[in-house]
């Protein structure tokens, strides 16, 4: 599981440093695709093969459903961390997430997501754990 949540920078080569928290859970190698909310996900090998087998399920004869699988895979990106746990952001997710410099990288559960930080900062004052509505929906899957 992924916890945390971490202040970065990509650098001048599109190369984003991964937690060192995070790098023995990805094993060396990870999938990143496009997020929800215009952040990266970063999955490790086996839960992107889970995710895969998830959306094999799904009714492919949907158009929103077969945009949706285009738009996920064709711009995500099988990486290998380098020898200082580095892995590069593809041109096409950097610009999807509006990616310039900083970052904020945070742990997701059973991912890791890649915000710009301004745009985790706009969302920051959005706080899910204080709207009635929305604790109302947890109760329904008793949480």
């Amino acid at each position: 599981m992924f916890t945390g949540t971490y202040e970065n920078s990509i650098d001048s080569k599109n190369r984003l440093i991964i937690p060192a928290k995070y790098r023995n859970q990805l094993g060396g190698e990870c999938v990143l695709s496009r997020g929800y909310d215009r952040c990266i996900y970063i999955y490790t090998m086996e839960d992107w093969g889970l995710l895969v087998e998830k959306l094999k399920e799904l009714r492919q004869s949907d158009p929103a459903i077969r945009e949706f699988i285009r738009k996920l895979f064709s711009q995500a990106s099988e990486c290998k961390l380098d020898s200082q746990g580095r892995v590069i952001v593809p041109a096409n997710l950097k610009s999807y997430a509006r990616i310039d410099k900083d970052l904020v990288t945070l742990g997701a559960m059973d991912k890791i997501e890649v915000w710009s930080k301004e745009i985790f900062n706009e969302n920051e004052d959005d706080n899910l754990m204080d709207d009635e509505d929305f604790i109302a929906k947890l109760a329904e899957y008793g949480l």
